[in-house]
């Protein structure tokens, strides 16, 4: 009830006789002021007129007056004590601070607000505000999805901040940690990125000219050499000959593996096995020496889908995992939508976040430009926005979509959802069934 009391008195949805605090004075809102979604009073610089004296201060909500005690605001005169008007649902007590009486105006949420909010809160179809969608202008929906591709570069950025301070600010190391993630394309996404992490790249760089003793290094530091997984009739020449130098170069460096059985592989197609995806890795790093550098050099989709365009070599093209070779060889290049994914969660968050880093707008605005430029993903959350009239025009729109059920939907987190807001003014609640 409280979070609708927040959404009441910032929509101004105030009923239309005059509001009167508890103890009879006119109230007349100017300005419901600035929502503060951190600690401290719900409503900053908020404008009421009580009687014939014009107020500016914060505003504080609560569903009873006695919270304002349960939340023990009358001790914190530096948050509250700047409080000009306590709203409240229902007021069963008198509030002060500092000795001094708070006035209350009590405000009821409309009934329509009400069972609204109640019917998206208990509804199961997704979206649960499916019946507004269509009612939506092009302007409405293209400004909150074009708010949401922000919000979500801004989240994936977060991440590779946290990968950059890790690596001591090294950008190349930062790519490669990024890139590696997103090559476990979900299911192995969380392995990739501990072992991108437990790699340093310079060690690779000072092998890159030996494509065997890069492989080593992948395999081994994968964990993926380790006598437990690989059966005694699966143990080939390459095998024995990559263990030999893997321990070498573990000697040499310091280095330690990570744990090999984190690999996912049940129920996954051949194609996309850890071992197919660290040999196209190591084609991209050692056949075409791959860096930062090239990556913020290319222009458009094409430009960096050539770039990251990977297949196996030698062994690899005969063999999805190490032992028994399969009948006709391929290169397994990385297929055009795995190319694209790698650009919409790879490339474009790199680029809004070294833009941001640098303070280049240039490279913020290439980051949106290219999720506009590619074609909006296919998966379960935009086919069921697509059926109740929202469908994806862009990879742009279509992260946008995956951001609104992840951060708002899934987290019934409708008031602070653009949709969910004219949901809860404008709907008619459907008629109650028997």
């Amino acid at each position: 009830m409280e979070l609708l009391l927040h959404f009441t008195w910032q929509q101004r949805l105030l009923p239309l006789e005059p509001l009167l605090t508890t103890d009879g004075r006119r109230v007349e809102v100017i300005d419901p002021g600035l929502h503060n979604t951190n600690a401290g009073p719900d409503f900053f610089n908020a404008k009421v007129r009580i009687d014939d004296t014009l107020w500016v201060g914060n505003v504080e909500i609560h569903e009873r007056s006695s919270d304002w005690y349960k939340h023990h605001h009358e001790a914190d005169g530096a948050n509250y004590g700047n409080v000009i008007l306590h709203v409240v649902g229902e007021a069963d007590c008198a509030v002060s601070i500092a000795g001094e009486e708070v006035p209350q105006v009590v405000i009821p949420v409309p009934k329509a607000i009400a069972d609204n909010y109640d019917t998206l809160m208990r509804e199961e179809h997704f979206p649960p505000c499916y019946r507004v969608i269509p009612q939506l202008s092009s302007i409405d929906k293209s400004s909150w999805l074009s708010a949401l591709t922000i919000e979500r570069l801004q989240e994936k950025t977060e991440r590779i901040e946290g990968y950059l301070k890790e690596s001591c600010f090294d950008w190349e190391q930062t790519f490669f940690i990024a890139l590696a993630r997103n090559f476990g394309f979900g299911v192995n996404a969380e392995v990739f990125e501990l072992w991108a992490k437990n790699l340093p790249l310079k060690v690779v760089g000072k092998h890159r000219d030996d494509a065997f003793q890069i492989e080593a290094l992948f395999y081994g530091q994968a964990g993926l050499l380790d006598e437990s997984l690989i059966k005694a009739e699966r143990c080939d020449t390459h095998v024995e000959r990559l263990r030999k130098e893997y321990a070498f170069l573990r000697h040499k460096f310091g280095l330690t593996p990570i744990n090999g059985a984190q690999w996912k592989l049940l129920r996954m197609r051949p194609q996309n096995f850890p071992h197919v995806r660290l040999a196209q890795l190591l084609h991209l790093y050692q056949s075409k020496c791959i860096n930062f550098s090239q990556l913020l050099a290319a222009q458009g989709q094409e430009a960096l889908m050539a770039l990251l365009e990977a297949h196996t070599e030698g062994y690899w093209q005969t063999h999805y995992t190490f032992g028994a070779a399969h009948d006709t060889p391929s290169e397994k290049h990385l297929q055009r939508s795995s190319l694209q994914l790698l650009l919409i969660n790879t490339v474009a968050p790199l680029l809004f976040c070294y833009g941001k880093y640098h303070n280049e707008e240039a490279l913020c605005e290439r980051a949106v430009d290219l999720l506009d430029e590619l074609k909006a993903e296919s998966n379960f959350i935009t086919r069921a926005w697509g059926e109740v009239g929202l469908k994806a025009r862009s990879a742009a729109q279509s992260q946008a979509l995956i951001q609104l059920k992840r951060n708002y939907c899934d987290r019934k987190d409708c008031l602070r959802c653009r949709f969910g807001r004219y949901y809860l003014k404008t709907c008619t609640p459907p008629a109650p069934t028997c």
